[in-house]
């Protein structure tokens, strides 16, 4: 063996990066605020808003709608683009959290809604939801940049796995909590909306100290250069198609589950929080496993079996209709949810994989509208179906099931054109 001693090699760091300091500040400050960051935007975009609006009496239509707002309010991510190099990231990051606080007011004083009643509520409620996402939306166009700039290669799927435990176990905490409360008090949802606004201040605080690189020779993003991505990437198409396959399907039949549960197995709000916990925990329990999977054997693994058995739990899902027990609602979301954190850890890899640091705003942000407007229009027109055909004599039960066994049977799918991201 030869004695001699190894010559460091230097290692390159392109103009304006960041260097390993403030990479590491920057991965803690995300893991620090991801957390109340996350609490915000699902309180304010997930399942409570659901129940919310049921409890304001909305129909099928304006609960499809409700859920569409986040994902198709993505297009704003377009314009913001045109900020993107002319201010910082940061700065953008912050305002649009801003709105989002400001925005869910009207949601924290719900008992004065349900007071009011009738279709004004259900306005005042909507308009509010959709401007905090919004406000969600403009902070998002940026975040996934930002964390472009503090991952190290070849350790991506380990870092989103821990960055996503770490919120998965906060929304646990979170949803127990909001269960013991609307099993005492059935209805009042305005106090948790008023500690997920505290969450949202927070994050606002983190936030604001992030490094950023400096923006001497940054890329200036312009939406139509953007858009041209999708024509000229052959393999974003293929990624984009595989998401859209997968996700599309799954944000549309999720919250209709959470309909069916309160409407057809007359389940109440504290039950419905008890599939909200099993969730979270289904992530918590899986997500740092499935980073690692990714990162040793590549996404194509990864993307096969969590579509294949999520579409089967759909299918049976569909079969099992209003007949499934509570513990099978709550079983059901626990595995769903695991498999969809692994997809989506997968999804991260690939992703970044396809944008180069110094060029990742137009890579990241054109696949976050395009596979968002799928995701938004998936529940919306599926909403507006399901409220027709009720309205027509449909049984309410028969037409969640049909939607459960198509959803299934669309993702089951996706992998395909996902074939060529082996590692």
């Amino acid at each position: 063996m030869s004695s001699s001693p190894r010559r460091a090699v230097p290692i390159e760091v392109e103009p304006g990066a960041l260097d390993a300091t403030s990479r590491r500040r920057g991965r803690r400050l995300a893991v620090a605020s991801h957390p109340a960051g996350m609490t915000h935007r699902n309180v304010f975009t997930d399942q409570l808003p659901t129940l919310a609006l049921i409890g304001l009496g909305a129909s099928e239509a304006w609960i499809g709608l409700q859920r569409a707002f986040e994902p198709l309010s993505q297009l704003l991510q377009l314009p913001t683009l045109r900020m993107v190099g002319r201010v910082r990231k940061r700065s953008i990051l912050v305002a649009g959290q801003a709105i989002a606080v400001v925005a869910g007011a009207p949601l924290v004083a719900y008992a004065a809604l349900v007071a009011r009643g009738g279709a004004t509520a259900i306005a005042i409620a909507l308009a509010s939801l959709w401007v905090t996402a919004v406000g969600i939306v403009i902070a998002q166009t940026v975040w996934f940049p930002l964390l472009r700039g503090y991952v190290e290669p070849g350790r991506i799927g380990a870092f989103f796995g821990v960055l996503r435990t770490g919120w998965h176990l906060t929304l646990i905490a979170f949803f127990v909590g909001a269960q013991r409360w609307l099993a005492g008090h059935p209805g009042s949802f305005g106090p948790l909306f008023g500690v997920a606004t505290a969450a949202g201040v927070l994050r606002m605080a983190l936030v604001v100290r992030l490094p950023e690189a400096s923006r001497d020779g940054e890329e200036r993003v312009r939406a139509r250069d953007a858009l041209g991505l999708v024509r000229t990437h052959r393999a974003l198409r293929s990624y984009l198609a595989g998401m859209i396959l997968c996700g599309a399907p799954r944000r549309a039949a999720l919250p209709f589950a959470v309909v069916m549960m309160r409407r057809s197995m007359g389940l109440s709000d504290a039950d419905v929080m008890l599939t909200t916990v099993a969730s979270f925990a289904g992530g918590f329990s899986s997500l740092y496993a499935w980073g690692r999977l990714a990162d040793r054997f590549g996404p194509l693994p990864v993307f096969r079996v969590t579509a294949w058995i999520s579409a089967a739990l759909l299918v049976a899902l569909a079969i099992a209709g209003p007949h499934a027990s509570l513990a099978a609602m709550v079983a059901f979301f626990f595995v769903f949810v695991a498999l969809a954190a692994g997809f989506g850890v997968a999804d991260t890899n690939v992703l970044f994989g396809l944008s180069p640091e110094r060029e990742a705003t137009a890579t990241l942000v054109i696949a976050d509208v395009t596979t968002s407007l799928a995701y938004g229009a998936a529940p919306f027109l599926v909403g507006v179906g399901l409220d027709l055909a009720i309205k027509a004599g449909v049984d309410a039960t028969a037409a969640y099931r049909g939607l459960f066994a198509v959803a299934g049977a669309i993702m089951a799918f996706s992998p395909i054109p996902l074939r060529r991201f082996r590692g």
